[in-house]
This record gives C-alpha cells, structure tokens and sequence, in this order.
C-alpha cells in the first residue's frame, strides 16, 4: 500500500507530532521490556545455579558414599547439567542486553534528534505561511480604509461643487484631496494585489512542496521506527532459539541420567556396603542343669578376682577406728551363679572399660581397621593400599623428573646446579621408603582377612547339636561362631569343644582382661576411717589416706579405687568421701547410655 502523509495528513501537522511523539514513547517501553526480561533471565540463572551449587557434593563430607548408589550419581549428574541449563539462560540475557537493549537505546536517542528536525522545519514553514498570510491581512485592511477614505473625499467634493454657496478655491481644494484619496487607494490597491499574490504562492508552495517534503520525511522516519521494533522482536525469538539446542541437549542429559538409574545395581552396592562376611548364628545349645552344682560352683570361682563384693559391705564403725569389730570389716563370699550370668557380668564390665577408654582416646578406629567386619574390613583395607599406590607412584613421578632435570644440569651447567637436587631427590626417596613399608603392612593385613574370608567360606555351616534318647548329653556340638564385642567391633570365637576344661578359657579371659589399659581415674577420694582389705578383691586404706577412683557405687555399696599402677581394689562406700571430676561424670553417664543401647 502507498500512502503519503504530504497529500493525505497536509493539515494534521499537531496529530503527526503527537503520534511521533508515542512512538518513541513506545519504543522506550518495548525497551524497558527487554531489560527487565534480561533481569529476570539473570536472576533466574544465579538462582538456578545456587540451587545446583548447594545440593553438589561436598568435599571430604559423608554424602561422598552416597554417590556410589546410581540414583545419587544420576543426580550429581542432573545438578551438572541443571548448572549448565543454567549457563544459557545467562547466555540469553547477555545477548538479550547486547542485541537488543544497546542498539534500542541508541536509536532512540537518534530517532530523537531526527524528530525534532524534522518538526522543526516544519513549524518554521508555517510561521512563513502564516507570516504571509499576516501581511495580506494587513495590506487588504490598508486598502479597504484607503477605498472608504476616497469615497468620503469623492462625495464631499460633489457636495462642495453642487453648493453655490461655496467659493471656487474651497471647491478646488475638495477636488484635489478626492484625487490624493484615490491615488493613495490605488496604491494600497496595488500593494493588496501584490500580497495577495505572494500569499497565493507561498501557500502553493507550502502545502503543495514543503509540507509534503517534510510530511515524507516525518513518514519514513516513523516507518524506520516500526521497522526497528519488528527486527527487535525478531531477534528477541531468535536469542532464545539459538540456544533451544543445548537446551535441549541438557535436558536429554537429565533424561539419560534418570535412565541410568539401576535399582538392582543400588541393592547390590547396598550388600557391598554392609555386608559383613560373617555367617549367621546356629541353633542354641542345650543347657544341661541335672548334673552336680559343684562344677557349676568351681567353674564360676574364677572371676572372684574380678567382680566387687556381692554382700553388703559393713556399717562404718561409731567410733574413729572399726578396731573395735570383731576381725574388722568383712567382704562377703561369692553367692553360687550360673557361669553364664557370669560370663554376662564379666563381657558387661569389659564394655564399660572400653566406653571409658574409648572417650578418653577420642573414639578413633584402628590402624588395621579390626574394629570392622571381616567383608568392611577388607575393603577398607583396599581403599588404603589404592591410595598408598597412588601416592607411590605420584612420589616415583616427581623422582623420575628430578633425575631428568638434574641430568639436564650435569650436561648443562649454566641452566643450574645439580646438586640442589639432591636433597628433594633423597626427600622423595625417604618417602618412597616409607610408603613402601606402609603398603607392605597394609598388604599383608589385607592378604590376612583374604585369607580368612576363603577359609570361612570353605568352612560348614555350624550344625546344631545332636541329643541321645534320654536327652541329656549332646554327641556333638562343635561350631564356628562369630561374636560381635560390646563396643561394636568384631571378634571371632574359634571353634571350641564342651568337654574342655573351663581353666583353659579362665585363662584365655584373664590375659584378654590384663592385655586391656587400666581403667581412667574419675575423681579421688578420701578415707574417713581406717579399712583391712583381707579378702579378695578389696584393698586396705589407712584413715585420711588419699586414693584415686577408677569406680563408682553400682548400688552393691562397694567402691573400685587405686592406690598406684599396680594396687587397686573395692573399699566399703561408706568409709569414704568421694571427690568426682566434672568431666569424668559425663564420660560415665555417656558410658552408661552406650552400654544401655548395647
């Protein structure tokens, strides 16, 4: 369609401007748009980018085992490529910001200019029209005066020459004003013509020539104006599409990581994580109570050592000394107990030393990782000798390029000394040594729980024992039994036999319990009257002696105390004033919980 502002808009010239005027107005706004839709994408974009960066694994933190489950690495995935994603909303609000913002802006401050040009010239066209159409207002009014004044001076020079009465030099004298009246009408007649005839041209020119130019001018400008918004908003689709295919390809990154979620591979990795290699317990003995007590006596004799008096201990003495008691104050004998309810007080009081131990050095596991299933155990075991190979080979790495470049200087003097070299080179080597032997212990710990693991694996399952007719004594009982100590190790109890003498694992109990570190002081305490610790297991103290507290009171009103490395024993609670260590309180009672959940 053609169309032109110059013939059809000749006289909307206060329309035209006003609709310039919006069409900036309107290019400002669509600009503002595009800046705050780049906003956005920015803000969207860092958003994106901190939830990525905050469910990322972290760096030397417990959720590192977690991503060896499909699912969890399916997910770092889906955070790498959500970061990604990301990355090109930001690519979006940059181009946004170049191709769009900058180039609008600058327009507009061009388009400005032009407007105002061109309005320019066209107001200074109409201040010519309307110039000239002043003056021939203005030579028209001249010229109708003029025509009135020679028709008053015509009509009195009739009247004057009609009149007899009038003398010949006033009649002469009418007559010549009436002809300079109408010379003067002439002249504005003349001059009338001549603007007229300007103005008609001027006019002409004006709506027929200048107008229309400038009307042209003002039209294609405002047709530039449109043309820009559309290429704006054909760019402002086409920064978003170019980035729909990486879009795209992080997406199909998402889907590929959800598909490679393997629920069989994660319950699989859930037995290699837990599993403990040890084989499940077999059926309970028979517990034959029909035969003598007296065995069950002699064989629960030997922790007497061991466990604090089960009797009250006696009142403390009225008087300062207890000399006055008949033989003094007494322990009481052992009561008759089941060896098994034995064996539980023994196991019972060997986890509350462990507690106490284990707090006191902090709880840290074991060099050789004993404390953990044989199946944990072991591949502790291999990560260790991994990590040690790696370094090994890091330190080799650094030795090889230290004997090239010390080469390079034995051959080349000036690039260096090399001598300097040497003492890296016997630093990495000392190194190298020590991780060497590291590996070798390593190694041969591993080779051990290998080695035991095949063994176990080659072993039968434990069978239960087989009874006679009469059902008294099994005909066979030998089993394999794996033991889980009360401090949440691993022990193995090695097949044993009933009919073995109960001296045997009296003594195997006693080295264990003497192998163990002495107990932790938990406070001190002083002697209010004097005790002789005749008996076994109590210890004797003077009045006002000073000894330490490795015990408390379990409510039997003994007290477990120690008089250097080598004395230690129960006195009677009552003859006693204990000072306990704050600390030493809540390592006990953390301790006591520990042994409750166990």
């Amino acid at each position: 369609m053609n169309c032109s502002w110059g013939t059809e808009l000749w006289d909307q010239f206060d329309n035209l401007e006003k609709h310039t005027q919006w069409g900036i107005e309107f290019l400002e706004r669509y600009t503002k748009f595009v800046k705050e839709r780049s906003e956005i994408e920015l803000s969207y974009a860092k958003q994106m980018r901190n939830l990525s960066k905050k469910y990322q694994l972290k760096k030397n933190s417990k959720e590192e085992d977690e991503f060896k489950y499909t699912s969890c690495r399916a997910f770092l995935m889906t955070l790498n490529e959500l970061n990604d994603y990301a990355g090109q909303h930001e690519v979006i609000a940059e181009n946004l910001s170049s191709q769009i913002m900058a180039e609008l802006t600058r327009y507009i401050q061009e388009l400005k200019a032009e407007r105002k040009s061109h309005f320019h010239d066209g107001r200074r066209a109409q201040q010519h029209i309307e110039n000239s159409w002043k003056q021939l207002e203005s030579s028209k009014r001249r010229f109708e005066r003029d025509c009135k004044e020679a028709d008053r001076a015509q009509h009195y020079f009739d009247k004057m020459d009609a009149d007899i009465n009038v003398t010949k030099a006033d009649v002469e004298k009418a007559k010549q004003q009436a002809q300079l009246r109408h010379q003067i009408a002439e002249d504005s007649k003349n001059e009338y013509l001549t603007y007229l005839q300007k103005f008609n041209k001027d006019q002409h020119e004006h709506y027929y020539t200048l107008i229309p130019h400038i009307f042209q001018r003002i039209q294609e400008m405002e047709e530039r104006r449109v043309g820009r918004v559309r290429e704006s908003m054909r760019v402002y689709c086409e920064v978003e599409r170019k980035v729909l295919p990486i879009v795209s390809k992080c997406l199909d990154g998402m889907t590929k990581a959800a598909e490679s979620i393997e629920p069989k591979m994660d319950s699989k990795q859930v037995v290699e994580s837990y599993k403990s290699g040890f084989e499940p317990p077999g059926d309970v003995e028979f517990d034959d109570y029909s035969v003598s007590m007296k065995r069950a006596v002699s064989e629960s004799s030997f922790l007497n050592a061991r466990a604090s008096p089960r009797q009250p201990p006696p009142p403390p003495p009225t008087s300062p000394s207890p000399e006055g008691l008949p033989n003094g104050p007494q322990s009481p004998q052992q009561p008759k107990e089941p060896l098994s309810q034995r064996l539980n007080d023994f196991m019972s009081t060997k986890h509350k030393m462990h507690c106490l131990r284990s707090l006191k050095r902090g709880g840290t596991g074991q060099e050789d990782y004993s404390h953990l299933p044989p199946e944990q155990r072991r591949k502790k075991l291999q990560a260790k000798l991994n990590d040690i190979n790696k370094d090994i080979q890091k330190e080799m790495d650094q030795r090889d390029a230290l004997t090239k470049m010390k080469d390079v200087y034995i051959k080349n003097p000036h690039l260096g000394d090399p001598d300097s070299i040497d003492p890296r080179l016997e630093e990495i080597t000392h190194s190298l040594e020590k991780l060497q032997l590291e590996g070798q212990k390593f190694e041969g710990w591993l080779t051990e729980v290998e080695r035991k693991l095949l063994e176990k694996g080659s072993e039968p399952q434990r069978q239960s024992g087989h009874f006679d007719s009469q059902g008294n004594t099994p005909l066979t009982n030998n089993y394999g039994q794996n033991r889980e100590s009360p401090d949440g190790s691993y022990t193995e109890d090695h097949s044993t036999e009933t009919g073995m003498q109960f001296k045997s694992r009296s003594t195997e109990f006693d080295e264990e319990f003497d192998d163990e570190e002495p107990l932790p002081t938990i406070g001190t305490c002083k002697a209010l009257y004097p005790f002789e610790g005749q008996n076994e297991g109590t210890i004797s103290m003077a009045e006002g002696e000073m000894l330490y507290v490795i015990e408390e009171d379990k409510g039997d009103g003994w007290t477990r105390v120690r008089r250097n490395e080598d004395e230690e024993g129960y006195v009677p609670t009552s003859y006693i004033k204990l000072f306990l260590d704050a600390g030493a309180k809540v390592d006990v009672a953390v301790c006591g919980v520990a042994v409750v959940v166990q």
